[in-house]
């Protein structure tokens, strides 16, 4: 694609994101006069669904899916590999980096889920896109965010009782980039 392909892309992505905004009637300022909650459109649930939906589905869907992610990482090859190569064959993002990274498994038994993946950059240097080689002028380095997970805790060993949870936030690398 050329630019004016791109352009034109971008256009149409921002007409898209601009039109799913809902708008406030004029003259009236955002905020005011609302009554109730706003009809239902395409892209909206009613308030009512909403608040009939459990609030840890989605939790126990996520977790479901981290899962999945862990046990296809254990039966492939990919804790094995640790090289710092870019494959533009493959449509793996991890791989397709100028900064590329593999996986590796994050265990904590007292959270839940106990087993997180979490990126490790494969390269020190950034691979130059011109020499497919790496090029230590620059730094791979790995890119944070914050996953949700619960965190047990269970009284001391002196004393007895019933472990409780807390959901928390925390910070795993989930892949790298490179820097100056």
């Amino acid at each position: 694609m050329d630019w004016p392909h791109n352009l034109l892309f971008l256009l149409i992505i921002s007409i898209f994101l601009g039109l799913s905004q809902p708008r406030s009637p004029k003259g009236k300022r955002k905020g005011q006069g609302r009554s109730g909650p706003l009809a239902p459109g395409p892209h909206q649930v009613p308030l009512d669904l909403v608040s009939r939906v459990k609030p840890y589905a989605r939790m126990e869907e996520y977790e479901r899916n981290l899962e999945e992610m862990v046990a296809q990482l254990r039966n492939s090859s990919e804790l094995a590999k640790r090289k710092c190569e870019v494959n533009l064959q493959l449509w793996m993002s991890n791989k397709r980096s100028l900064s590329p990274w593999g996986y590796s498994i994050n265990h904590d038994p007292s959270r839940i889920p106990a087993d997180l993946p979490e990126a490790r950059c494969l390269c020190l240097g950034c691979v130059n896109p011109f020499t497919m080689q790496e090029d230590r002028s620059m730094v791979s380095v790995p890119v944070f965010s914050q996953v949700p997970v619960r965190r047990r805790l269970c009284p001391p060993p002196p004393r007895t009782g019933p472990c409780r949870q807390r959901a928390v936030m925390e910070t795993i690398a989930v892949g790298c980039t490179c820097i100056f």
